[in-house]
């Protein structure tokens, strides 16, 4: 399956302003229809999947912008509306003769360190413990669960115990699926240090968790970490890095180099490492995206 790409950066690239600590929700409050229309580029490119705008998207920081707890819940819903809405006009305007499957809709879920807006989904470490992180990500996964998406994307995390944390709050809702994701620091770890090896081993018994991976990486890293991944669980491997850039927490924005002109050209070497949902992260467009899809065509 083909993931979509960025959304935060790519709503950037037309004209939003992020640096904000709503980051792409910013978008979903005030300009919820450029959300909508990257949904159906990145569909148009051949993404399979959507992922919501409700990374960063949580109820202190709306209610730093003084939108009311009441309203927040409506707001998390409406980032699943617009990628199904975008779904709809994409499956409207399609060939008829598609041989496409209909896509998915996945409701992000970003770590609790997207939430300080301080860079911590890149190191972890955090000073709350499994119940306060559990209350943190409750309220949020339940409402986005009650707009219907296809499954929960849980993506970015830097720590197993958040991961195992996010996996038993999705036990909680019954018929409910998510895939969890991680960031990692290099090759073998998580940001916050644990060999990844040890994450797949201990998501794979969780029979809710329909895929595991790793995202808004370095590109460089991805064959390691999904072959430490592979020999330890049977599920669907996921791989959607970033550009291999730096994320500057003090600027709210990406630098250094990056892959930009071969992204794509690596999607093969993340298949035949495991990975079966493969995709882009931060600084990734819908021509990368279509990109991939051409470059995957074969292994389908």
């Amino acid at each position: 399956m083909i993931l979509d790409g960025a959304l935060g950066t790519e709503l950037e690239r037309r004209g939003a302003d992020l640096k904000d600590p709503l980051w792409s929700a910013r978008v979903l409050h005030e300009q919820p229809e450029l959300i909508r229309a990257v949904h159906y580029e990145y569909f148009v490119a051949g993404a399979d999947v959507a992922t919501t705008a409700s990374y960063q998207a949580h109820f202190a920081a709306f209610a730093a912008r003084g939108i009311a707890a009441e309203r927040v819940p409506e707001l998390l819903r409406e980032s699943v509306w617009l990628a199904q809405a975008a779904r709809d006009e994409y499956l409207r305007n399609r060939a008829p003769d598609s041989a496409r499957p209909r896509p998915l809709i996945a409701a992000s879920v970003g770590p609790y360190g997207a939430a300080l807006a301080d860079g911590s989904e890149y190191r972890g470490h955090y000073l709350l413990n499994d119940a306060e992180l559990a209350e943190f990500h409750r309220p949020r996964m339940l409402a986005l669960l009650s707009a219907g998406p296809d499954l929960l994307a849980c993506e970015t995390i830097p720590s197993l115990r958040e991961a195992q944390v996010l996996a038993r709050l999705v036990a909680e809702v019954p018929d409910s699926w998510a895939w969890i994701s991680f960031s990692c620091r290099d090759g073998t770890h998580t940001c916050e240090g644990q060999d990844l090896a040890d994450c797949a081993r201990a998501l794979d018994v969780v029979p809710q968790i329909a895929a595991i991976g790793v995202n808004c990486s370095s590109p460089a890293y991805v064959p390691s970490l999904l072959q430490r991944m592979r020999a330890h669980t049977d599920k669907p491997l996921l791989a959607y890095p970033n550009l291999g850039e730096r994320y500057d927490a003090s600027t709210r924005g990406w630098h250094g180099h990056g892959i930009e002109a071969n992204f794509a050209a690596h999607a093969r070497s993340w298949y035949e490492a495991g990975a079966r949902l493969i995709g882009g992260c931060c600084g990734t467009t819908p021509a990368d995206i279509d990109a991939i899809r051409e470059r995957l065509a074969s292994c389908a």
